[in-house]
């Protein structure tokens, strides 16, 4: 695996690292470990969350899109 480092990080960015890690019970090298595993996830992971997220939700009622057309929306 490698390493990162990253230099001059502003103080309140550390603190509020610090923070987040302090609250899911991590340290702060897993906390920013995290954050970079999920935005930078891989093609097909995000994929999968996608359908997952399709899957669960539920197709409107003809009665709910003739009210969101007379609506305007």
């Amino acid at each position: 695996m490698a390493t990162l480092t990253i230099r001059n990080l502003p103080d309140d960015l550390v603190e509020r690292l610090k923070d987040a890690a302090a609250r899911r019970g991590h340290s702060m090298e897993q906390e920013i470990r995290l954050l970079l595993q999920t935005r930078y996830m891989e093609r097909s992971e995000i994929l999968d969350q996608i359908r997952a997220h399709w899957d669960d939700a539920t197709a409107p009622s003809p009665d709910e899109v003739q009210r969101w057309r007379n609506t305007g929306r």
